[in-house]
């Protein structure tokens, strides 16, 4: 099993010093890798999980944050939970993508990607909300393509980008594993079709959770996924066993107090029970 953090700037902020502290220590206790979430924009009257979302949540720009994090760190490795995919140009993002690899020496390896819940993100975005799952898979391609050494130049036709004999530098050290990240079965069929893994969405009853995940890997037949899940950060080892038993490689925790010093004493108790070592 493997452990990663969750930084959620919702709730934390966007300290560069709190933000690149927490990572050190993260870092420091042997967690695998750090993510962090996106919401594009935010409209009166949004709601997730049933209740509305406060208009100033300070969700930061989740790629400009791991590339600090990145500056700040040496080993972890860098995750977004989610990455909303439809709102972005896939030429652009591929560069951006991989220019964080190379800078990062190669850590850019958990990003996970979503098509978003919000209609308003949509319609502040320009995008055709009815449209964000096709464009996702699009752009996916579009992404694996461009990270690909073709001799000739990257060529595309498809319903929304199109493009001739590109070449986008730099590449990534290697290409990125994409992951999917989504709570419904749409999410784990695109997994299984496109994806290297799929990160489970915490809002979901136990049966709907395994036939989602046993959807993506009978989609993705012979290509062995990764597995990801939120858990607690006061898990214990009996329920770690649960979720092994359930095909989870990873789990993804974050702390529950907004102090910095409450925070560190959560990652470190944690990283005792468990044992962990940084590599």
């Amino acid at each position: 099993m493997k452990f990663a953090v969750s930084y959620s700037t919702p709730m934390f902020g966007v300290d560069p010093d709190h933000l690149a502290a927490f990572a050190q220590h993260a870092e420091a206790c042997g967690f695998e890798g750090i993510y962090v979430p996106e919401r594009v924009a935010l409209t009166t009257g949004d709601t997730f999980g049933g209740a509305e979302l406060p208009m100033t949540l300070p969700y930061g720009a989740p790629l400009d944050l791991l590339t600090w994090v990145a500056a700040a760190t040496d080993r972890i490795l860098l995750g977004t939970g989610v990455l909303l995919l439809p709102y972005y140009h896939p030429v652009m993002l591929a560069k951006r993508l991989a220019t964080i690899d190379v800078l990062s020496k190669g850590r850019m390896r958990l990003l996970t990607v979503g098509v978003g819940v919000l209609p308003s993100e949509a319609v502040a975005a320009g995008v055709d909300f009815s449209t964000r799952g096709r464009r996702a898979d699009e752009a996916i391609d579009v992404l694996r393509l461009l990270w690909s050494d073709e001799a000739d130049g990257a060529s595309y036709s498809g319903e929304f980008f199109e493009f001739k004999n590109v070449y986008s530098f730099p590449k990534p050290l290697s290409p990125l594993p994409i992951h999917v990240g989504g709570s419904s079965r749409a999410a784990a069929r695109r997994a299984g079709l496109r994806g290297d893994g799929y990160f489970a969405g915490g809002a979901l009853m136990g049966d709907e959770r395994a036939a989602q995940w046993n959807l993506a890997q009978t989609t993705a037949g012979d290509r062995r996924l990764d597995y990801t899940r939120w858990g607690s950060i006061e898990l214990t080892p009996a329920s770690l066993e649960a979720y092994a038993a359930q095909g989870v490689t990873r789990l993804v925790v974050g702390t529950s107090s907004p102090d910095p010093s409450e925070q560190r004493d959560q990652l470190s108790a944690f990283a005792e029970r468990f044992a962990l070592t940084p590599s």
